[in-house]
């Protein structure tokens, strides 16, 4: 049976009557397009669907097209649609003369590519990832910036704000910064969480757990279990659609921006890793620091040399950097510790059995494409590997005591993360020989993430923001 057919078969059992394709821009949001099922064929996993990149944000191919070539082992019922209809993912191909090749900038094929990287290397042959997502969920939001105005506001009757208006009513709201766990009536968006799991289970993504987080006004966290990184960019693509998608079916609104409110913790996606090779556990020895392997040092070595470009990449929004401060469990010094919340990379004390054996870089949020995150990640490691990049040796720590309290003197001895955006492409710029090793990332992938994104910011940079207004209209 052919891979049409199979799909076809399902459609038959489902009644489908559409087939939507799901591709990824530059940025990482989802773009689609959908055909009715009548239209369906094997033709379609042989040429593809053409489509114009360079409206997805990728430099333009010359004398070739570009085609969608779907992954039929990716078909899913889409739940928020009103029509049945079937939902797949896939690559994207350069149609050749003779056959299809991968193209070089689409964002699963950079991970795909670093995976085999990998493997070449002989270090691994498998890399397993848990990322957690935190998000907020509000009841309204609303923006806007024009010439001669900007503002924004964002609302949920659970915010201490609303305890003195009507909009609260039941007198449940959460304590600033006092989220964490939060039990019934206060969480009042338990059960649209446990919806959302159901939901990411049905669609094959295996949820740990899930609860409110630590900020008053909504944020919460869905965390997911470990599985092998491609496959896992996927599923966190599928993750925010469905909790965007979830919260809008009733009548809310998610964001994964890591921070929507002054004064509140901000959210993360925390990445959390281990190495595989022939089914035995690369990161673990008893006898290493926190029970980790000299390899495992040498991939934590490689994070923290190449942590500024890295956030190029795992935190590539100007907000990103108003979450990277101190005071709201953020990392923002370049280090390593077990049990460490504020440090870079963590160390789980709790993970202890050789195949759970791990570490979580706490720098990276939900703005980022997944695929080249998750790929530059696996890259700056692999680079620590071949170096021999020892972390302690280097003055990354351990650091087995709280940064957030040490005196300014002792902070200027201790390396930074990016401030800015701009910071970050600047490390970037300066350093990504690690990211290029055998074609991982193309080079113009890189030259066209540093002009897109310096363009980003310097137009938000241009815009006068409210709070000048209170400090400078006056003078």
């Amino acid at each position: 049976m052919g891979k049409s057919e199979k799909i076809l078969q399902l459609c038959r059992e489902n009644d489908i009557r559409m087939i939507d394709f799901k591709m990824v821009d530059l940025d990482g949001r989802f773009r689609h397009i959908t055909i009715p099922v009548e239209r369906f064929g094997e033709r379609i996993f042989e040429y593809g669907i053409g489509f114009d990149g360079s409206n997805y944000g990728y430099a333009p191919i010359e004398k070739s097209d570009m085609v969608f070539i779907p992954d039929p082992d990716s078909a899913v019922m889409d739940p928020f649609v009103e029509i049945p209809t079937l939902s797949m993912t896939g690559d994207v191909c350069v149609i050749g003369e003779k056959e299809n090749r991968p193209f070089d900038q689409y964002p699963r094929n950079v991970a795909l590519r670093a995976v085999d990287y990998m493997k070449a290397t002989g270090t691994a042959d498998q890399m397993l990832i848990g990322p957690e997502f935190e998000f907020y969920l509000f009841d309204t939001v609303n923006y806007q910036v024009s010439p001669n105005g900007s503002f924004y506001e964002v609302d949920t009757r659970q915010a201490e704000w609303n305890t003195g208006t009507a909009e609260g009513g039941l007198g449940y709201q959460v304590k600033h910064k006092g989220g964490y766990h939060i039990a019934a009536p206060q969480d009042i968006s338990y059960n649209l969480r446990s919806k959302m799991c159901m939901l990411m289970e049905d669609w094959g993504i295996r949820v740990k757990y899930h609860h409110h987080e630590v900020g008053g006004p909504g944020q919460l966290e869905i965390e997911v279990e470990l599985g092998e990184m491609v496959d896992m960019a996927d599923k966190t693509m599928i993750t925010k659609y469905i909790v965007k998608n979830a919260a809008a079916k009733e009548g809310h609104t998610a964001t994964f921006m890591p921070k929507p409110v002054y004064q509140e913790a901000g959210s993360g996606m925390h990445v959390h890793m281990l190495l595989f090779k022939e089914g035995r556990p690369v990161f673990y020895d008893k006898d290493g620091y926190s029970s980790l392997s000299q390899t495992a040092h040498y991939f934590i070595g490689g994070l923290l040399k190449h942590a500024p470009s890295l956030c190029a990449w795992t935190n590539p929004s100007t907000n990103s950097y108003k979450r990277l401060v101190p005071g709201f469990e953020a990392p923002v010094t370049i280090g390593y510790a077990t049990s460490n919340r504020s440090a870079v990379i963590r160390i789980p004390a709790y993970a202890k059995a050789p195949e759970d054996k791990r570490f979580e870089l706490r720098s990276p949020d939900a703005t980022a494409n997944p695929y080249y995150a998750y790929a530059a990640i696996l890259m700056a490691g692999l680079d620590g590997i071949e170096n021999r990049i020892d972390p302690s040796a280097n003055g990354w720590g351990p650091y087995d005591y709280n940064l957030y309290e040490l005196s300014s003197e002792q902070q200027a001895k201790i390396q930074s993360l990016p401030k800015t955006l701009e910071e970050a492409l600047d490390a970037l710029e300066r350093d990504h020989d690690y990211l290029t090793k055998n074609g991982v990332f193309p080079v113009r992938l890189i030259q066209i993430w540093l002009e897109r994104k310096r363009k980003e910011s310097r137009t938000i940079s241009q815009i006068p923001h409210p709070a000048e207004f209170g400090a400078y209209y006056d003078l």
